[in-house]
C-alpha cells in the first residue's frame, strides 16, 4: 500500500501500454505480447480505469490514440527503457574486435572537421566494424535523443530537457580571422575601434546576427556591422580568405585543422585575439539516460572525452 492509502499500480500494465500506445491496435499488441485479444482488450480496460482515459478509440475500421495517449506515448516508453536498464544483468566486457554498430553523432561541422578524423581513427582502432555517422545539427533539440535516432549530441547545452546527461569535453573562445595581407593584420595593434571598421561574416546555423562579442563590444559603444550570415564555421573562412569581411570562429577549429589544412590556413589567413573580453564557452556531449549503463555506448563516450582533451584541454 502507499503512504497516501492508495493501492499500488500494477507495474506490468507499463509493458502493455507501451505496445498498445506503439502499435495502436489491441490486436497488434497482444501478437506482440503473445497474448490473446480478449486478454488484451481486458488489459485495455484496466489501463483504461488505471488512467481515466479511453487511450485507444474507434475512428471508422481503426483505432486511434487519444491526446492523452499521445502524450503518455514517450513517456511510456521511456519508462519501459528505463526498467528494462534496471533489471538487465551486468555484462562482461563487448567483444569491440566483432563489435558490429553505428552511432549516430549529432555535431556542427566546425566540430566534424576538427574532430572527426581522429575520433574515427581512436574507435576503429579498438572496434573495426563499428561505424560512426556524423549528422547534421540545424537545432538545438533532445528530440533525437530522447527518440533513439541519435546516440550521441556534441555542442553547447541548450534547452536539451532535464533528464538528457551531460559531460563537459573542452572550454573554447573565439577568435577574428582575415586574409592574409588585410589591414588587421598588417598596420598594427588590432583594437575595438578598428576591429568594427570593417565588416563581419559570421557563422550562424539559424540566421543570428548578435551574441557575446557584440554585447561586449555594446559596453564600449562600439557595434559591427554584420555584412554576410553562413552556416558554418569552415565557410566563414572561405568568405573571408576571400574578401576583407572578418570572421568569428572558435579556437579548436581553428588548432585542429589536418596537417595540410592547417598549412593552408597559415599561408592563406591570419587569426587574433579578439579586442574584447567574453566568456569562454563550454563544449559538450550528451546523451538520453536510456543508454547511460550500455557498456558500449559508455566506451565510445570515453573515445569521445579523450580524444578531445588530448586536444583542447577543459
Amino acid at each position: 500500500m502507499l503512504r497516501s492509502g492508495m493501492p499500488e499500480p500494477d507495474l506490468n500494465l507499463i509493458i502493455a501500454l507501451d505496445e498498445l500506445l506503439a502499435d495502436g491496435s489491441v490486436v497488434g499488441a497482444a501478437r506482440r505480447l503473445g497474448l490473446s485479444a480478449s486478454a488484451m482488450s481486458r488489459t485495455l480496460a484496466r489501463l483504461r480505469e488505471a488512467t481515466g482515459d479511453p487511450l485507444l478509440v474507434r475512428a471508422g475500421r481503426r483505432m486511434v490514440l487519444t491526446p492523452h495517449a499521445e502524450a503518455l506515448r514517450q513517456r511510456t516508453q521511456h519508462a519501459v527503457h528505463e526498467a528494462r536498464a534496471v533489471l538487465r544483468p551486468s555484462t562482461t566486457e563487448p567483444d569491440f574486435p566483432a563489435l558490429q554498430r553505428t552511432f549516430t553523432i549529432r555535431a556542427n561541422d566546425g566540430f566534424v572537421e576538427a574532430f572527426a578524423a581522429p575520433l574515427i581513427a581512436a574507435v576503429t582502432a579498438i572496434a573495426p566494424l563499428v561505424r560512426l555517422r556524423f549528422a547534421p545539427k540545424p537545432e538545438k533539440t533532445a528530440a533525437y535523443l530522447r527518440e533513439g535516432s541519435a546516440d550521441l549530441e556534441i555542442g553547447v547545452l541548450g534547452e536539451m530537457g532535464p533528464e538528457v546527461r551531460v559531460q563537459a569535453l573542452f572550454r573554447d573562445r573565439f577568435l577574428g580571422v582575415v586574409r592574409k595581407g588585410h589591414p588587421l593584420e598588417l598596420e598594427g595593434e588590432v583594437t575595438a575601434e578598428r576591429y568594427v571598421s570593417f565588416g563581419h561574416v559570421v557563422a550562424s546555423r539559424r540566421g543570428r546576427t548578435s551574441g557575446p562579442v557584440d554585447e561586449a563590444l555594446a559596453v564600449l559603444g562600439l557595434e559591427r556591422t554584420i555584412v554576410a550570415m553562413v552556416p558554418s564555421f569552415p565557410a566563414a573562412l572561405a568568405v573571408a580568405r576571400a574578401s576583407d569581411l572578418i570572421a568569428l570562429v572558435t579556437a579548436s577549429f581553428l588548432g585542429n585543422q589536418p596537417e595540410h589544412e592547417e598549412s593552408a590556413l597559415s599561408r592563406t589567413t591570419h587569426a587574433f585575439e579578439l579586442p574584447v573580453t567574453t566568456e569562454k564557452i563550454t563544449v559538450s556531449q550528451m546523451w538520453h539516460p536510456r543508454l547511460e549503463v550500455d557498456p558500449v555506448h559508455r566506451w565510445l563516450r570515453q573515445r569521445v572525452l579523450t580524444v578531445c582533451r588530448q586536444r583542447v584541454p577543459l
